[in-house]
């Protein structure tokens, strides 16, 4: 199930802020990681657990194995403290198909909780949810030398708090190549579902889809999204 739009009927503010999330993400992409050729910019900037656990840059070439399997990152030198790049780190992607695939979830779900939140309670509720998704991926693999980078965990935050406040809205998606509409419970649900199902397959240190980020996003989302709504129109949060 791929969303593809939701219902927006209800939205009274430009959600600026939301934009503005999608052009930096797509203005380093482009300009500061190369479209994804700035090996050196991406190195220095992205999220490394072990940087973070043991406050220690790592510079150089680095080996990881996994299993029989064996690969060296040329890890660059982070300019500022490593702690910055939990913030630089949610800006940055491995590819466009990644870019791509995060910025129409931000585009989709981000419009309807700035709307509900406002300017500046988004802003907040999206760098902690991004935050929080980092240390959940730090946490379930601290010795991990692999970079860790994209808005993912952020966007995910978005997700956990548009189900909680949004559960009965109808979003379009498509499904087995059929166009349809669901509610935001079904698709939303579906997500982190298989989010769940391969995140309990993975191998945290081995690379590839951080799922813990996600999973810690959304939980982070669920969580929050109430007490960043405080004093907020009911009747807003329980349109359906």
């Amino acid at each position: 199930m791929f969303p593809i739009g939701d219902d927006n009927s209800d939205i009274v503010i430009t959600p600026f802020i939301n934009y503005a999330f999608i052009a930096i993400n797509v203005l380093v992409f482009v300009f500061l990681q190369g479209l994804g050729g700035n090996d050196a910019f991406t190195y220095a900037f992205s999220l490394v657990p072990q940087e973070v656990t043991t406050g220690t840059d790592l510079v150089g070439p680095q080996t990881i194995t996994v299993g029989d399997q064996s690969a060296t990152l040329n890890h660059q030198n982070t300019p500022l403290p490593v702690y910055f790049n939990f913030l630089s780190s949610m800006f940055m992607h491995g590819d466009f198909m990644h870019l791509f695939g995060n910025m129409l979830f931000l585009w989709i779900f981000g419009d309807n909780i700035e709307n509900l939140l406002g300017h500046f309670r988004f802003i907040i509720f999206y760098l902690i949810c991004g935050i929080a998704a980092a240390l959940a991926q730090v946490i379930m693999g601290p010795d991990s030398i692999i970079p860790m980078l994209g808005a993912s965990g952020a966007i995910s935050g978005i997700l956990g708090g548009y189900l909680v406040l949004f559960p009965k809205r109808k979003v379009r998606a498509l499904l087995l190549r059929m166009y349809t509409t669901v509610p935001a419970w079904m698709a939303l649900g579906f997500w982190i579902g298989y989010q769940l199902v391969l995140g309990y397959f993975s191998n945290p240190e081995g690379g590839g889809v951080a799922y813990a980020a996600h999973i810690g996003g959304f939980i982070a989302g669920v969580v929050l999204i109430k007490l960043f709504a405080i004093g907020k129109s009911p009747r807003v949060m329980e349109r359906a």
